[in-house]
């Protein structure tokens, strides 16, 4: 039996979706094991576009789904996201989606709370997807979260509204916005019970009984190493930690259980939203990859900035998320552009780093170093070996392959499922 986790290896949207969905056909299991659904994943098949935030994308593929207590949840997203995609044929129920009954919940006060904050940080606002992601974190870790379990005892639902409303109000209040009214709030969650409760159980029973069964099971990371709350560019980063690591944590597993960690990256960079991007790209060449990618993020609808390569990024994430094997994705987008650049490190104040330093204003002064390749004019689109790829697209890989210090275990070509090339197997171990 061997696992695998997947993880981004960069700022997020490279394309996890696709990559689950397709090594999905051999797993038994997919697990999201942290965020919320600030998360955003598609999924092409066919002639159906599958947009999944909550949603382990196994489900496409038909394998049992589970949300792990690693996870935020917001009740209302969820269910609308499951009678979207089941007008669009699947079948998701609680036979096969289960939900952590610890998880903790997204409330609409988290998500006020997070818009207010934005509006009051005016220019050094963050770019949040204003979801309530990162307040309903805070409240997970203050021991004041409504959990999952909390809708199946209305008294203690009730209690721990009290003090949650104690802290959320006072907050509210003081940023100008309005304060919410308890019996609402009770009488919204007591609404839901009867529809979520069905999903609940103790997943880490199911994972340990997989485990005994010798089942194998994918660990789905959301956002990206880069976005990690601690390893990320913080501030500008998720309220989690998107490395390999909180698999076990976020799923109730052991480490041990993770198996084989898969890195995401684009054959370019992407970020949506605010922070530091040493390689951004401002010029045509940009504009044409953000056009070409089709660069629009999947939950914010908001363009992506681009930019080259960058080895010195990936190699980090690489480094902290225990990366074993890459994903590079999206390789024809890059496809009639006749010199490409990868960035092997930065250079600040006159010194030369390989790593992207931890110092907010240290980033904003990183300034790539680039080396030059040569680009290629054979369409690479669809391609699903190497042979079909041209030689300079084959050379620029294993450049990026020497630079991360990881072997390029997969090689996406298209949007399209099929339009894989794979290296080594994942499952493998």
């Amino acid at each position: 039996m061997a696992n695998v986790a997947i993880i981004g290896a960069q700022w997020g949207d490279e394309g996890k979706g696709k990559i689950v969905d397709w090594l999905a056909s051999r797993a038994d299991i997919v697990v999201r094991f942290q965020g919320g659904h600030n998360a955003g994943h598609t999924l092409v098949v066919g002639n159906q576009t599958y947009k999944l935030s909550l949603l382990p994308s196994g489900l496409v593929r038909g394998k049992m789904g589970i949300i792990g207590n690693g996870v935020v949840l917001d009740p209302e997203a969820l269910f609308n996201e499951i009678s979207r995609v089941r007008e669009q044929g699947l079948d998701v129920g609680p036979h096969n989606l289960r939900i952590a009954e610890n998880v903790p919940l997204i409330l609409p006060l988290h998500s006020a709370l997070d818009k207010a904050r934005e509006v009051a940080r005016g220019k050094h606002a963050i770019g949040t997807t204003g979801r309530g992601i990162g307040p309903a974190y805070e409240d997970k870790v203050a021991r004041r979260a409504i959990r999952l379990c909390d809708l199946a005892e209305p008294e203690t639902l009730s209690h721990k509204l009290d003090e949650l409303l104690l802290h959320h109000n006072t907050l509210l209040k003081g940023l100008g916005a309005e304060p919410f009214d308890k019996q609402e709030l009770l009488d919204r969650l007591l609404g839901l019970a009867p529809k979520l409760l069905p999903y609940a159980e103790a997943v880490w029973e199911r994972l340990d009984e997989a485990r005994h069964e010798n089942k194998r099971v994918m660990f789905e990371g959301a956002q990206a190493v880069m976005l990690d709350v601690d390893h990320g560019t913080y501030p500008y980063v998720t309220s989690s930690n998107t490395v390999a690591g909180n698999a076990a944590a976020g799923a109730g597993v052991g480490p041990h259980f993770i198996g084989t960690v898969l890195g995401i990256a684009k054959a370019y960079t992407t970020r949506v939203g605010s922070g530091p991007f040493p390689t951004e790209l401002f010029d045509e060449i940009g504009k044409g990859i953000g056009e070409r990618g089709r660069e629009f993020g999947t939950v914010t609808g908001r363009p992506r900035r681009c930019g080259w390569f960058d080895a010195a990024l990936v190699r980090q994430a690489v480094k902290v998320g225990g990366v074993q094997g890459l994903t590079l994705t999206k390789l024809d987008v890059l496809d009639g552009i006749p010199e490409l650049k990868i960035c092997t490190g930065y250079r600040i104040d006159g010194e030369v780093f390989r790593r992207l330093p931890a110092g907010l204003a240290a980033q904003a002064k990183a300034e790539p170093i680039y080396e030059v390749l040569e680009g290629w004019t054979q369409s690479t689109k669809g391609a699903r070996s190497w042979a079909q790829l041209p030689a300079t697209a084959i050379k620029y890989v294993r450049r990026i392959e020497e630079l991360v210090e990881a072997p390029v275990a997969l090689l996406s070509t298209s949007p399209e499922r099929d339009d894989t090339i794979m290296v080594t197997d994942p499952f493998a171990g």
